[in-house]
């Protein structure tokens, strides 16, 4: 059974900081990029930050400065520091983990986890 599962959610100030984890597992999957993505009501998700397992990151713009993605390999655990928060940061945060299994590839979503920011 794959378990894709976030956590750190919560309200913060604007200005204010959050750590959020993602935990990844699986029997036998290799766990390839992982990146996190956020839905605002009315939006469309859209990717936040994502990193590989070599470690390079990559960032949407409204992230970059404020936004840090890291990863411990031996947990298969990505994390999102994000500091400097913003009202308009206030969505769902979910989690992708793509994997593999041999010749096959696969990419599992985490159920989300709520970020608000108050002005």
């Amino acid at each position: 059974q794959v378990q894709v599962v976030e956590s750190g959610g919560g309200l913060v100030q604007a200005g204010g900081s959050l750590r959020l984890s993602c935990a990844a597992s699986g029997s036998g999957l290799s766990f390839n990029a992982m990146g996190w993505y956020r839905q605002a009501p009315g939006k469309q998700r859209e990717l936040v930050a994502s990193i590989t397992s070599g470690g390079s990151a990559n960032y949407a713009d409204s992230a970059k400065g404020r936004f840090t993605v890291s990863r411990d390999n031996a947990k298969n655990t990505i994390y999102l520091q994000m500091n400097s928060l913003k009202p308009e940061d206030t969505a769902v945060y979910y989690c992708n983990a793509a994997a593999s299994r041999g010749r096959y590839e696969y990419s599992y979503w985490g159920q989300g986890t709520q970020v608000t920011v108050s002005s």
